[in-house]
């Protein structure tokens, strides 16, 4: 796993490539519902037209183009020491 931390500017640069004649802009911010982490749409220039890019952060305070996975339950297995 890439454990790099990467701004949520240094990711519109990266995907959008935003420029002063045709600059990236935020179109959305707000919380998933179902777990309250927070998300950012952001629309950039594109070849064939405005496109539109969703960012999510994640627990580890970086922004990521795909949402973070939920917490599972783990099972796990305890064993009584025998005396």
């Amino acid at each position: 796993m890439n454990d790099e931390k990467i701004s949520l500017h240094a990711l519109v640069d990266k995907w959008l490539a935003p420029t002063a004649d045709a600059p990236a802009r935020v179109i959305r911010i707000g919380r998933v519902a179902a777990t309250g982490r927070r998300y950012v749409c952001v629309e950039g220039p594109a070849s064939r037209g405005p496109l539109a890019l969703f960012l999510f952060r994640h627990d580890d305070g970086c922004w990521r183009v795909f949402p973070p996975t939920d917490t599972r339950p783990v099972m796990r297995q305890a064993f009584a020491l025998a005396c």
